[in-house]
């Protein structure tokens, strides 16, 4: 980009270029494609159930949103690349106009797969240009959500095309990865004093809408596991009938067990009286000394049960993990799956970052004092603040720098295609 000409004297109002921030915002737009890169053009478009989107529309929604949130108010002279691209990508925003059908996402054969790649390259060099010049503050605010929220959608297209691939029997390969090797160390408990703690995000650095104000809470003193859950202690549920015992279950939970919906985790089947489970490295046996994967909230919540425990409300769950350095198993493109122990526990929680998202006991709801930012930007968190459970720590599919302590993650607790497992808290007798 060095050949953008740079004025000599920048304008009231607008901000320098940033050294680095155009190298930034390529290398993550770079992290999409190489996502994609190994999949055909028949793999990008096909949609295997109305919660997932093709890898097709993932990358031309991450398009839009830069062309539809910085380009077309902030890029003067700027003219959309095709003005349908509009309705086929936008996701939720009401406020921008009519959209897909979610769940019809997967007709959309047009524009191919060729033309999103087009599509992407030719709003890239806009935005690098944009970049690259003087520019009213407010853009660097939405670049930096654009690469976050790009970021989401990196995660979410291997979450979908894990479950594209798991669809066909002749159980495909996305990416070989190394098999992992290591073992899970025996549960022990960390404990936490009782009191009132700060939780939410409030310091420097980026962060969601969600996940402020800052506030004050009260918890009575709890401990939590050093580790989360592992495929061991789930084999060991199911083998004491755990699918099988109502009085393990939420009542929603045990209405889709009757349904036939929860046996076992998903991706998991039982092949000559072994455990296997499909990973974006192809079918695996289950690991037992691997944190359990793919559990919805209603599963997590009955093997904690099961174990005499619960678990933790994300309060408790941020509070463990404030002091602990973000660093653990996310987004490696030569691991993609859940890794065990490798190493000895250190004193305090194990694994709290990366491997699999967690869920807490916490309903997704806003904080003390949240407002929704103005516009159609403010559509981005806070309307799904219903029938919605909160996850933390994020998962081996969650890109490096996207996640931190405060980060609030949420779906509803059916999902299971999510790279979601648990981890267990109980209260202290006092």
């Amino acid at each position: 980009m060095d050949a953008y000409a740079h004025p000599v004297a920048t304008p009231p109002g607008l901000l320098p270029h940033a050294e680095g921030q155009v190298e930034r915002f390529l290398a993550v737009r770079n992290l999409t494609e190489a996502l994609a890169a190994p999949l055909s053009a028949e793999d990008q478009s096909v949609q295997s159930m109305p919660d997932v989107s093709p890898t097709k529309w993932h990358r031309a929604h991450t398009t839009w949103f830069f062309e539809e949130f910085v380009l077309g108010p902030h890029a003067p002279g700027y003219e959309p690349v095709d003005p349908s691209y509009r309705f086929h990508f936008n996701s939720y925003y009401e406020a921008v106009g009519p959209r897909q059908e979610r769940a019809a996402r997967g007709v959309i054969t047009r524009p191919s797969v060729a033309e999103v790649t087009d599509y992407r390259a030719r709003v890239e060099d806009s935005v690098a240009q944009l970049l690259d010049q003087p520019h009213p503050p407010e853009v660097d605010a939405l670049v930096e959500l654009g690469l976050h929220h790009e970021q989401q959608h990196q995660e979410l297209l291997l979450m979908d095309i894990k479950h594209v691939l798991a669809q066909n029997v002749t159980d495909p390969v996305y990416r070989a990865g190394r098999a992992p090797a290591g073992s899970s160390p025996p549960l022990d408990w960390v404990g936490f004093e009782g009191g009132q703690h700060r939780i939410g995000h409030g310091g420097t650095g980026f962060s969601y809408d969600n996940e402020g104000p800052r506030h004050t809470v009260w918890l009575e003193p709890f401990e939590i596991a050093d580790r989360p859950v592992t495929n061991g202690e789930v084999l060991a549920f199911m083998a004491d009938g755990g699918y099988e015992r109502s009085e393990l279950w939420l009542s929603d939970g045990w209405a889709a067990v009757r349904s036939g919906e929860l046996i076992a985790p998903l991706y998991w089947c039982d092949r000559d009286g072994t455990h296997s489970t499909f990973t974006l490295g192809g079918r695996r046996q289950v690991n037992p000394n691997e944190p359990a994967c793919h559990l919805s909230y209603y599963e997590a919540d009955a093997i904690a049960h099961w174990m005499g425990a619960r678990l933790p409300t994300e309060a408790e769950w941020e509070v463990a993990a404030a002091s602990r350095p973000v660093t653990g198993n996310l987004l490696d493109l030569d691991v993609l799956h859940p890794l065990p122990s490798t190493t000895p526990p250190a004193p305090g929680v194990g694994q709290i970052y990366g491997d699999v998202w967690e869920w807490t006991a916490s309903a997704y709801l806003p904080y003390p004092g949240f407002r929704p930012a103005a516009g159609a930007v403010g559509e981005y968190n806070g309307k799904f603040m219903s029938g919605q459970h909160v996850l933390r720590g994020g998962s081996c599919v969650t890109p490096p720098g996207h996640v931190r302590a405060t980060y609030r993650n949420f779906f509803p607790p059916r999902a299971r295609w999510v790279f979601s497992g648990a981890r267990l808290a109980r209260d202290v007798e006092t």
